[in-house]
């Protein structure tokens, strides 16, 4: 019985159209070890050139397949933590979904387009998401662990605390968010204090002017009243001699309509309500004339107030454009001022609490930081000696594999240990970084300077055989793998990608029967000739095939009964002992 598989990221179909020797193939990939075989020169390698599009190495216009106007490759996966992804997607404005598509069109003019989820992005940012996705072992592009910002985070989670650095990160936000509302108090302070002279003139300037809402409309009201004082007082004695105060009046005549009316009504009673009407005119003339007489008695002939309110109302007018405000904004401004300039007064205050909590969270940090150096002290040790353990197990018997661990001295940082100081990162306060030697003799060297090819995956795959357990490892794919091997150590790295793929998904490119005996998929590439067209095409093995493909590792073209027995012999081991 096959051992569980635990299916984490996972590449599920890789469409490629018009690719070098590819005309049209999709190919489907199914969760453990998917081995990948073929003839030298069959278009393997094509395969990770197709695959390198998509993670977003340059393109150039001689991988478009002769005679086509544009490439196209496609790789849709399923990624077990979305979230992972979601600052870059967020931040091109990308949809995210359950699966995740990452195009790549490349014109046969050299032009590249690349799309994730069908909405175009840059090549950075297809890249970015393609590094979280697919580790390719073959092209240092695409080596995860090869880059040290990564290293810590690995060393973290094979020593099972990555909960600490979370407590570390929480306070480590807060202490920054602190820091940087500590600069917006001095840079207020400094403003204030260099606008105090100017603030607190404004201030006495303002006061002094007694400003009211709506005074300027006011002001332009009462000044009309009184520029036309005489116009009011004929227009109201006109209109009193015609309601009132002569004999043929409106009054006057209102009162005789009255009075022939009350006649005609006692004649005829439908006027009554006529005369109703009538005598309510005369009540109303006589109360507008009343009103227009007490009008025209209150009105004033003062020129020396009249020259008060225009001094008033310039005052107000050189105020409002020396500030370019009106009334109104003027009066706010005066608030803004009172406030800002009682704001200095508690700043100090503020200054000083600020200052005290930034100190505290300081010694918080700076003993979470130390308390995770310590633990990666103790934890980098038994990293060491495990990925010894499995350096061994995979042919490389002399691997020296060491973990570097270093904090940067700073008169400023905001890590204190002892009477130093060190600089904060977001992790905690260690620069780590995973040495290597594989020869004996040599020191060890930072993973990115290791020789390529084999041995460097053999390396790789040692580290995440490690680290699996742990740690959030991408969709792992393995190229050259078994450059340089055979034998026991054949048989070691066919488990060692075996074991891994239980919990990571791996697709592995193989020449080697050992290998290729552990696959839970087998995919073949072949080159054929078709309308004098060379074409590449994958083909996937199904149980008799894939016994096949390993018989033809094993004895080449000349495929024989014992190495069909030998290959199902293989396959059987690795069903059995497939898992250590």
């Amino acid at each position: 019985m096959s051992p569980k598989l635990y299916l984490l990221t996972m590449l599920t179909n890789l469409y490629i159209k018009n690719f070098a020797l590819i005309e049209e193939l999709s190919i489907e990939f199914s969760k453990g070890l998917t081995i990948i075989t073929g003839e030298t020169g069959a278009g393997k390698s094509i395969l990770i050139g197709a695959l390198n599009q998509v993670l977003g190495i340059r393109a150039n216009s001689d991988l478009v397949r002769s005679g086509s106007s544009k490439a196209i490759i496609e790789a849709v996966m399923i990624p077990e933590s979305p979230h992972r992804l979601s600052p870059i997607l967020d931040e091109a404005e990308i949809d995210q979904g359950d699966e995740i598509l990452l195009r790549r069109e490349i014109s046969a003019k050299g032009q590249s387009r690349c799309f994730i989820n069908d909405s175009p992005c840059t090549l950075q940012v297809l890249k970015r998401v393609g590094d979280l996705l697919i580790d390719l072992h073959g092209q240092h592009e695409h080596q995860f662990l090869l880059h040290p910002e990564t290293h810590a985070s690995m060393l973290d989670g094979f020593g099972q605390f990555a909960d600490r650095v979370e407590s570390y990160q929480k306070v480590y936000a807060h202490l920054k968010q602190r820091r940087k509302e500590l600069e917006r108090l001095v840079a207020d302070t400094d403003r204030i204090q260099e606008k105090r002279d100017l603030l607190e003139y404004q201030l006495k300037e303002l006061e002094s002017l007694g400003l009211k809402k709506g005074e300027s409309a006011e002001l332009e009201e009462e000044i009309t009243l009184h520029e036309n004082s005489e116009t009011r007082f004929s227009l109201c004695a006109a209109i009193n001699e015609q309601l009132y105060d002569t004999e043929r009046s409106a009054f006057v005549q209102l009162s005789e309509a009255v009075q022939q009316l009350g006649s005609l009504a006692a004649i005829d009673k439908s006027f009554y309500a006529h005369l109703e009407d009538a005598e309510s005119a005369k009540s109303l003339v006589e109360e507008l004339s009343r009103t227009v007489r007490n009008y025209s008695e209150s009105i004033e002939f003062n020129p020396e107030h009249l020259e008060v309110l225009r001094e008033r109302q310039m005052q107000l007018q050189r105020a409002m454009k020396k500030y370019g405000k009106t009334i109104e904004e003027l009066i706010d401004l005066k608030e803004n001022i009172i406030e800002e300039l009682s704001l200095e007064s508690n700043l100090s205050e503020r200054n000083e609490h600020i200052c005290e909590e930034i100190a505290s969270l300081g010694k918080e940090l700076s003993e979470l930081a130390a308390a995770i150096s310590s633990e990666r002290q103790k934890t980098a040790k038994h990293l060491e000696k495990a990925i010894v353990r499995e350096l061994r197990k995979l042919g490389i018997p002399h691997g020296v594999f060491s973990v570097s661990i270093g904090q940067d001295v700073s008169e400023n940082g905001d890590i204190s240990i002892g009477e130093k100081r060190y600089t904060a990162y977001d992790n905690g306060y260690d620069r780590i970084e995973f040495l290597l030697s594989t020869n004996i003799g040599e020191f060890p060297k930072p993973l990115a300077r290791i020789a390529s090819g084999g041995e460097i995956s053999r390396v790789m795959l040692a580290m995440k055989s490690v680290l699996a357990e742990n740690t959030e490892l991408p969709i792992l794919i393995f190229d050259e793998i078994d450059t340089g091997i055979s034998g026991k150590v054949a048989d070691a790295v066919g488990r060692s990608l075996r074991n891994l793929s239980r919990k990571h998904q791996i697709i592995s490119i193989t020449h080697l029967a050992q290998i290729a005996a552990m696959a839970d998929s087998h995919l073949s590439v072949e080159k054929t000739v078709e309308n004098e067209r060379t074409r590449t095409k994958v083909r996937p093995l199904n149980g008799a095939q894939h016994v096949e493909a390993v018989a033809n590792l094993l004895s080449g073209r000349q495929r024989s009964e014992s190495s069909l027995r030998a290959a199902e012999e293989l396959i059987e081991h690795a069903k059995k002992n497939g898992q250590d």
